[in-house]
């Protein structure tokens, strides 16, 4: 399983193998001949008396070819007098970087340094930057996606598993009552036929039961036009105070296998029962208590008549008493009093 790194700054090699320089980031390189100044994977900067000028901040990590390993470009730097620049992008930079040392025999030892600065404009500059690479790690499956449409890669991007499936999270978990989740897979054409069935395994054993099916199952290749489907359907058999583990790979022939998590709830029904019964509970004494206070202020600040309905339970008293109700003055004088 190879997991999408903590940071941006990192690389897929030309051998699709990941190279993590997320500990590089911030890292200065400064190039005293031209007062240039390059923070790995954050910006460039030409610094002189007169201040400091921005040549673009950190975009994209890319593999590079020939004697060049890997190409770092860095956008949107300051505008002033590059208004028309490329896309608006302001002054910008590309950073070449070299694995090992200058091909002048510069910065032998050490964390690396600048072996040559070149402007293309006063917008554009171009750098080389000799540095000891951090080690190749795993091959990733560049290409292939798992996500919830068949669009989508919430889960897996680029063959790498992303921030919330790499493991079993409470937060990413599915609830008790959903029965099964579909998810779609999709991988470059030419080599969707090196990905192979996928399995599963269920994190504790018992409790939960799993099962698979889909196109994605039965051996069909996944491409970018026509995705597969993989159909996880599970059912609780035991209630458990922690999501289970669905750990879910999927074999790609001469690649590391694409891994991630599915966590599923399995609680008691009753819980959701419980839980509204408190709610009604709340509302029901809250609205008691409501309609007690506003009582109570009604009788002892405006008096009793001033409630709702008080004047008509009054005529039916006098009614039931056997008082003339026509009798609209004597009514008055007794309600009100004379005026």
């Amino acid at each position: 399983s190879v997991a999408v790194p903590s940071s941006s700054c990192y690389v897929l090699d030309n051998s699709s193998r990941l190279v993590d320089f997320s500990s590089w980031i911030g890292h200065p390189f400064e190039y005293e001949g031209k007062d240039l100044m390059v923070r790995f994977c954050k910006d460039v900067e030409r610094r002189s008396q007169t201040g400091y000028v921005d040549f673009g901040r950190f975009n994209y990590f890319i593999s590079g070819s020939g004697r060049v390993d890997f190409v770092q470009g860095f956008y949107n730097g300051d505008l002033a007098n590059c208004e028309y620049s490329y896309d608006k992008l302001g002054r910008t930079a590309q950073v070449n970087i070299i694995c090992g040392n200058c091909w002048n025999g510069q910065c032998k030892g050490g964390l690396g340094c600048i072996c040559n600065v070149t402007y293309e404009s006063d917008c554009r500059v171009f750098i080389e930057l000799a540095i000891p690479c951090e080690k190749p790690g795993p091959r990733v499956f560049e290409g292939f996606t798992v996500g919830f449409h068949p669009r989508s890669w919430e889960i897996v991007y680029n063959g790498l598993t992303q921030p919330g499936y790499e493991k079993s999270y409470k937060d990413f978990s599915f609830s008790t009552e959903q029965t099964h989740v579909t998810l779609y897979m999709t991988a470059i054409a030419s080599l969707s036929s090196l990905v192979r069935k996928p399995f599963i395994k269920v994190h504790p054993v018992k409790g939960l039961e799993v099962s698979l099916s889909g196109s994605g199952t039965n051996g069909n290749s996944p491409t970018t036009l026509s995705p597969t489907l993989l159909i996880v359907h599970w059912r609780c058999l035991k209630v458990h105070d922690k999501p289970y583990e669905v750990n879910v790979t999927i074999p790609i022939e001469g690649y590391e296998p694409v891994q991630f998590f599915l966590a599923k709830k399995c609680e008691s029904r009753e819980q959701g029962w419980a839980i509204f019964g408190v709610i009604s509970c709340v509302f029901f004494v809250s609205s008691t208590l409501f309609c007690c206070v506003g009582f109570i202020y009604k009788t002892r600040v405006e008096g009793i008549d001033a409630l709702p309905g008080m004047t008509t339970l009054s005529a039916c008293l006098e009614i039931a008493s056997g008082a003339d109700i026509n009798a609209e003055a004597s009514w008055e004088e007794k309600t009100y009093g004379s005026i």
